[in-house]
């Protein structure tokens, strides 16, 4: 099986765009389409034509360059089969356990709600790569606009049981605030104050943050550590269920 090429760069203030490209095959997609003009730029620069989009959500800075990249490319976009009325140009809808193949990778569809009641992510297993939109972000997750703690809950448990050293890439550059927040709970980890220095220098060095690994997700993101007796203590719920404690790290949060 031949190498997966990634393409990852800014967009606008800090949405990230990301295209991945299959040699063999030619295939070539974007991770939703934040703006068409530097996807298009990029695809220019490295020689790429576009064959897929797939949309984790219907949010403006995710699908704004849908419809100029598919008129422009051919291209088809995929999207979630309970948001296909919200995701412009879209072909193919997907549900939770579907799956389709990308140049000889096996692409995956897991069903994420939470942040929008549509949301789904796109796991490639061979690759081990998952790209995850708004759900799950280096020391954060996504802001409940539509689902439910319950269901935010829910969707970070079904990414943080994929193999730890799965590379996650996120939709937005927004590590450094959501760190500064998971120390004011956890003060006391140290893999979380070791981790947050690498990212302070990594952005000082204008670098990305993006993509991060699973497991050091699980070591320091508080959304995914409601069951730290820190964070416990931190909110006055030790003992309390997991999905409680969640959702209060989740209002804290908004509020931050």
């Amino acid at each position: 099986m031949s190498g997966l090429e990634i393409e990852q760069f800014i967009c606008g203030a800090d949405n990230y765009a990301v295209i991945i490209h299959e040699p063999g095959s030619g295939a070539t997609a974007a991770i939703d389409t934040p703006e068409a003009g530097p996807i298009r730029a990029a695809l220019s620069r490295k020689g790429w034509r576009l064959s897929h989009i797939f949309t984790t959500h219907h949010h403006r800075d995710h699908v704004a360059g849908h419809l100029a990249l598919k008129s422009e490319t051919g291209c088809r976009i995929f999207g979630a089969e309970t948001d296909k009325a919200r995701i412009p140009g879209i072909d193919e809808t997907l549900k939770e356990g579907d799956s389709f193949a990308f140049g000889p990778f096996e692409v995956r569809v897991l069903e994420t709600p939470g942040h929008t009641s549509g949301h789904i992510c796109f796991w490639l297993p061979e690759a081990g790569r998952a790209f995850v939109g708004d759900t799950l972000f280096p020391f954060g997750c996504g802001r409940l606009l539509e689902g439910t703690a319950s269901q935010m809950w829910h969707s970070l448990q079904k990414l943080a049981a994929l193999p730890p050293e799965t590379l996650i890439h996120c939709g937005h550059e927004y590590t450094l605030a959501n760190g500064r927040f998971a120390l004011t709970l956890e003060p006391g980890n140290q893999a979380l104050q070791r981790r947050y220095a690498a990212m302070e220098a990594l952005r000082a060095e204008g670098k990305h943050t993006v993509p991060s690994r699973l497991a050091d997700e699980i070591a320091t993101n508080p959304f995914l550590r409601a069951s730290s007796p820190e964070i416990q203590a931190a909110l006055g719920l030790t003992g309390r269920s997991l999905e409680e404690v969640f959702a209060e790290v989740r209002r804290r949060k908004d509020i931050f």
